[in-house]
């Protein structure tokens, strides 16, 4: 299986770290559209190139990459954000992810590990190395003990949006909830769109976040 259609760009300071993940990618089918070495840069040349999936690095030098993924995520709509970055610091992890990150990886992964994760990026999956997602979703069950009483109340989901809604939170795959429900994928997909437009939120991290706050994954697992 390759990546056809879909296109990448690479964030990295490293020439050749950059150069050497552009190369895999693209012998795997993947169209890598740009490749840049700083914040500034990937911002800008993400707006004229609109790829699927941004392969961003945090440490860029002088600059960081959170802040990028961040503009990124909240100023090109459809793009993504998957950070891979040679650290896997608990706090890294979370600021990447509250910034927009739809998954991150670390770089000892292989590469059969970085094209599986860009190829589940770019359909909209959350992505993490081994270990960092149960972490993440830790933060967020911390998080919803105290939700911020100033948020707006949110819109209403249908029951279907509900079950797709239940099955994120529990970590499966459109592919595995598409299974679950007796679906086809594609309306696994636009559901999730559809509850992401309702929420105003941007990925599945963010959607298993709504979830936990909601009590759903509790539901979800009294299903089983």
């Amino acid at each position: 299986m390759t990546g056809s259609e879909t296109s990448v760009m690479v964030v990295d300071d490293h020439p050749i770290w950059r150069d050497g993940v552009a190369r895999d990618l693209t012998e795997r089918g993947f169209e890598v559209g740009a490749t840049t070495g700083d914040a500034v840069s990937a911002l800008r040349i993400a707006r004229t190139v609109r790829p699927d999936v941004v392969l961003m690095d945090l440490n860029l030098g002088d600059t960081s990459g959170v802040e990028a993924t961040r503009q990124i995520t909240q100023e090109i709509s459809g793009t993504r954000v998957l950070v891979l970055s040679a650290s896997g610091e608990h706090a890294d992890v979370l600021e990447a992810v509250k910034a927009g990150a739809s998954g991150y990886l670390v770089k000892s992964a292989s590469v059969e590990e970085l094209v599986d994760a860009v190829r589940r990026t770019a359909v909209g999956d959350a992505v993490f190395t081994a270990g960092l997602a149960g972490l993440v979703l830790g933060e967020y069950r911390r998080m919803a003990v105290s939700p911020d009483d100033s948020a707006p109340q949110p819109p209403q989901l249908t029951d279907r949006e509900t079950d797709v809604l239940r099955q994120v939170a529990k970590g499966l795959t459109a592919r595995q909830i598409a299974n679950k429900l007796v679906i086809s994928h594609r309306t696994v997909e636009n559901h999730v769109q559809s509850t992401l437009r309702k929420l105003q939120l941007h990925n599945r991290v963010e959607l298993a976040r709504y979830a936990i706050e909601h009590g759903l994954d509790q539901e979800g697992q009294q299903e089983d």
